[in-house]
């Protein structure tokens, strides 16, 4: 976080952040907020693959555990692979 804090919520952190918004509504702060204007460029694209399905569950199992989407446990892992082949 660039400030040190975030403006609403007083978070220091985003996690502190996450907590708050967790039991806080914008509608209780919308006095406070002003209008911004931002572009974006997405440049990502989504590819699908087909998986075999006991394949598909095992990652599933997997990035549960750890706390991640399958998505972002498939990019990982590819990444890390791709890295090796480099090599």
């Amino acid at each position: 976080m660039t400030k040190g804090k975030s403006s609403l919520s007083g978070a220091k952190s985003y996690k502190e952040m996450g907590d708050f918004w967790d039991s806080h509504d914008l509608t209780e702060f919308w006095d406070k907020t002003r209008e911004v204007e931002f572009e974006m460029e997405i440049e990502s694209e989504i590819t699908c693959y087909a998986l075999d399905k006991v394949l598909s569950e095992q990652i599933h199992q997997i990035a549960q555990r750890r706390g991640v989407s399958a998505d972002t446990l498939i990019n990982l892992w590819l990444q890390e692979k791709l890295q090796e082949q480099k090599a």
